[in-house]
């Protein structure tokens, strides 16, 4: 038998408290013995999970105010940041809420079994039985009778989810996103330009091996905010021997005299291709060793990439410079855009 004495503190009724069956050493908690302290502890539980409730709706107005990627880099650091805080609230507050319920409320009394014989009697089983069951309805009581911790839990759990689920879909978009990588800033008499400098480029300054970086003109005097433009309108413009380059039925005139353009964005996960072997022909992504071959409409050689490189139709006009005859026919980025399209 457990004694311990206990004050009038906290609604507790001062006497002696005996458990049968606790071992000695085992000292009640005070919400084991005080209706106050109980009740404060279930307000101080209900709290932790209200703050995972305030976690969820903080990370959800965060994202649902963003702008998009529309404002100013500031707008986009604040917009991750209550966005990470709110989704570290609602998985901390339940947390530290389960954690402190455990603690402080939950049954908490030291069980003895000494060892036996494999087969227990028949008296030890029906004992068993009786303790599984007192254990099942002593664990009710934690939440049966406290409606509050019951509501507050179920509550947490429910919408806890949604600070995570939320930006996730909804960062999906409209047609799973496909939208915004269908389309670039490339459109029919758009010149190209070297980046990051914005120098135009005429076909004669290309010579038969020669690599560029390009972007549309024009773009580097967007706003910082349309970064995300030129990051899907990039494309690398490559020269090469026209006798060595196969043209696909329907793309005989996207190429002017050997001179072609493709896609810069991976399509396995969106690196940037970047690494060119004259010899080969090959454009090689470092990031998972997707290799295109360019001498065969980018076509994939090797890696994980399931798709070519997009291309860009080009054309030269009355003054040499080189200009898009429009924007990509397809998807740029990962493969996964085209199968959704």
């Amino acid at each position: 038998m457990s004694t311990d004495n206990v004050t009038q503190e906290d609604g507790a009724v001062e006497g002696t408290f005996a458990d049968p069956g606790v071992p000695e050493d085992h000292r009640p908690r005070r919400a084991d013995v005080a209706p106050k302290a109980a009740k404060r502890a279930e307000r101080q539980v209900a709290a932790m999970f209200g703050i995972s409730v305030l976690g969820t709706a903080i990370a959800i107005w965060a994202y649902v105010t963003a702008d998009g990627g529309g404002g100013d880099i500031g707008s986009v650091r604040y917009t991750t940041m209550f966005m990470g805080l709110g989704i570290f609230l609602a998985m901390i507050g339940i947390g530290t809420g389960a954690i402190h319920w455990a603690k402080t409320l939950m049954r908490d009394h030291d069980m003895v079994e000494e060892r036996h014989a494999t087969r227990s009697s028949d008296e030890a089983r029906a004992g068993a039985v009786d303790n599984l069951k007192e254990g099942a309805k002593d664990s009710g009581i934690g939440v049966g009778r406290r409606g509050l911790l019951k509501g507050s839990l179920v509550t947490a759990l429910a919408i806890a989810p949604l600070s995570v689920l939320v930006p996730a879909v909804g960062n999906l978009g409209g047609d799973w996103n496909v939208s915004k990588f269908r389309h670039t800033m490339w459109a029919k008499g758009v010149r190209l330009a070297k980046d990051p400098d914005g120098t135009l480029i005429k076909a004669s300054d290309v010579t038969i091996g020669s690599v560029f970086h390009v972007i549309p003109d024009g773009l580097n005097e967007l706003e910082e905010h349309k970064l995300e433009e030129k990051a899907k309108a990039v494309v690398l413009l490559i020269r090469m021997d026209p006798k060595n380059l196969k043209l696909r039925p329907g793309r005989e005139d996207w190429s002017f005299d050997g001179i072609v353009a493709y896609s810069k964005i991976c399509t396995h996960v969106g690196c940037p291709v970047a690494l060119y072997e004259q010899q080969t022909h090959h454009l090689l992504c470092p990031c998972h060793q997707s290799t295109f071959d360019v001498a065969d409409g980018a076509k994939v050689i090797f890696g994980p990439a399931k798709r070519p490189l997009p291309q860009l139709p080009i054309a030269v006009d009355d003054e040499g410079y080189i200009v898009a005859k429009d924007d990509f026919n397809e998807p740029i980025g990962p493969s996964y855009w085209e199968r959704l399209k």
